[in-house]
């Protein structure tokens, strides 16, 4: 997640997103429909589906979801300073040497993490799929 752009990371959670919505109700559907198909023999002989005898699958919907990330930067400059000096000497003839060096140097370091967080809550089933199983039992 580091290496993305923060628009390339919200488009690509919000898709996400939709796309485990879809996944979940799409589950709760299917259990729903063979929940409907099973049939369990009742006290007087007779059958009833899961549905019929009140029982409805579980709905999820994901209520929230976070994207954190945590960066830090670092930098170093140091400084280096040398001086040398020689000296040379002869009659009446004299010579003098001096060096100076001068360094910077530079260093970065970056340091990165970052976190996905999404919380997924149990809803009641739909108001038409009530609905239904009302009009079922009926």
């Amino acid at each position: 997640m580091l290496q993305s752009s923060l628009p390339q990371l919200l488009q690509s959670l919000g898709t996400s997103i939709a796309e485990a919505q879809y996944a979940m109700d799409r589950t709760s559907v299917d259990i729903a429909s063979r929940m409907g198909e099973t049939m369990i023999i009742v006290g007087d002989g007779g059958e009833r589906s899961l549905l019929e005898l009140g029982f409805v699958p579980s709905f999820y919907h994901l209520s929230t979801a976070t994207i954190e990330a945590r960066v830090a930067f670092s930098t170093t400059e140091t400084t280096e300073i040398g001086v040398s000096a020689s000296i040379g000497g002869s009659f009446k003839l004299f010579s003098a040497s001096v060096n100076a060096s001068y360094s910077n140097k530079y260093s970065f370091s970056s340091e990165g993490a970052s976190t996905l967080v999404a919380n997924f809550v149990s809803v009641p089933a739909p108001d038409g799929l009530r609905d239904l199983m009302a009009a079922q039992t009926l």
